[in-house]
């Protein structure tokens, strides 16, 4: 019986791959049809295994996502040469901020079938939209930088999404206690850019300075569609320390931040996770909080000298360690020879990625159980995020 299902399985995991080549060329948007693989059905895994990524390649974003893309692709390649097994990448491009394209590549990578794990997607947003369709077809899914706490805590994705970055409530602390206690600010605007990724930060920052008596002013700001921030501007009272700005789209947060400096304001910009990106957002004198990472990572180093092009384009790497996570449970699954989506979610369930091999700086383990602000998806013990200052020369400096 296995012998007479392998082929039909082969005829119809190739029918599938030029389906979503079609609707996936040239980044062409149409509508996909609704996931119909089932996560327990047995493919043969042959000598080369799919992983899908997930990332804003164009559009608004397209200066992380990208990012996001070459670093999942670099792990490709680095194991490539090294295995005889080989792994190839279906990319769907999510063009954050539109969630819609989220939840449409969400349902073309869950209704092919070679697809046995995915890289992504970037914002928390699209994980949001994308939950579903990646649940009806078995898929499990990896992101390195969506951070939204509730992501991992109200059970919606439980045991089928992960992420190797830590989640807003360890970024929202660290940025408040550095503002209050480190910066000693008094006076601060929080300006979220109505999605669900920003409005989650803001609101953990804001509930944290007021705690300590701090005086916060609420703004709120449509980031994608707003061209001219020249009237959010002239909110900000010229007596304002500090601005948090916990945006995904860095040349906004520049716009921004040359239309207050425009009004002589001299407010510190600081911004989250989303906004590290120094080719883009390069106010002096600003701060980011970022992920944490190993800067002495040999990769890193490797990476510069190939895709990153003399860059070492730090917001993606962690799309490296997503990759690394989903290749090792697919492999797992194929050591038999064949595999099913629910063995992948399975295995990155189970995954265990010493400190040593890991390019973020801590060890790769996901939370089995919910305690504190960590849930089921969440990484046992992260590092603290890290602060950076801009520099005169616009360079990012850790300084915390």
């Amino acid at each position: 019986m296995r012998k007479a299902l392998i082929p039909i399985l082969t005829a119809l995991t190739a029918l599938t791959a030029l389906a979503v080549a079609v609707g996936t060329a040239g980044g062409s948007t149409t509508a996909a049809q609704s996931p119909t693989t089932s996560d327990r059905t047995l493919i043969t895994c042959g000598r080369t295994r799919t992983i899908g990524v997930a990332a804003p390649i164009t559009g608004a974003a397209a200066s992380i996502g990208s990012q996001q893309g070459r670093w999942a692709r670099y792990w490709v390649t680095r194991y490539n040469r090294s295995h005889r097994t080989k792994f190839r990448t279906v990319v769907g491009d999510t063009q954050l901020p539109d969630t819609a394209q989220a939840i449409q590549v969400a349902e073309r990578l869950a209704s092919n079938s070679q697809v046995l794990g995915v890289v992504g997607p970037a914002g928390s947003q699209e994980v949001q939209v994308s939950t579903a369709p990646f649940k009806n077809g078995g898929l499990g899914f990896v992101s390195g930088s969506a951070t939204r706490t509730s992501l991992t805590r109200d059970g919606r994705a439980r045991g089928y999404f992960f992420r190797v970055v830590p989640n807003d409530d360890q970024q929202g602390p660290r940025v408040a206690n550095y503002i209050r206690g480190t910066l000693r600010h008094s006076r601060v605007a929080i300006v979220d850019a109505q999605n669900s990724y920003s409005t989650g930060l803001s609101d953990t920052v804001q509930r944290i300075l007021r705690s300590r008596g701090v005086n916060v002013q609420r703004e709120s700001v449509n980031e994608a569609d707003t061209t001219d921030f020249s009237s959010l501007a002239a909110r900000i009272p010229a007596n304002t320390q500090s601005v948090y700005i916990p945006w995904q789209l860095a040349p906004k947060a520049q716009l921004f931040g040359q239309a207050l400096r425009s009004q002589g304001k001299r407010a510190v910009l600081f911004g989250s996770d989303g906004l590290f990106d120094p080719d883009s957002f390069k106010i002096p004198g600003s701060f980011v909080s970022f992920f944490p990472i190993n800067l002495r990572s040999p990769i890193i180093a490797a990476y510069r000298r190939g895709p990153g092009r003399g860059k070492s384009e730090l917001f993606g790497l962690p799309s490296y360690q997503a990759a690394d996570v989903v290749g090792r449970a697919i492999d797992k699954a194929c050591a038999n020879g064949t595999a099913t989506r629910a063995e992948v979610r399975r295995n990155i369930n189970q995954t265990n990625i010493t400190q040593s091999q890991s390019i973020v700086g801590f060890r790769i383990r996901f939370v089995q159980r919910p305690r504190g602000v960590l849930g089921r998806g969440d990484m046992e013990s992260p590092a603290n995020f890290g602060i950076y200052r801009i520099n005169n020369r616009g360079v990012y400096v850790r300084v915390s």
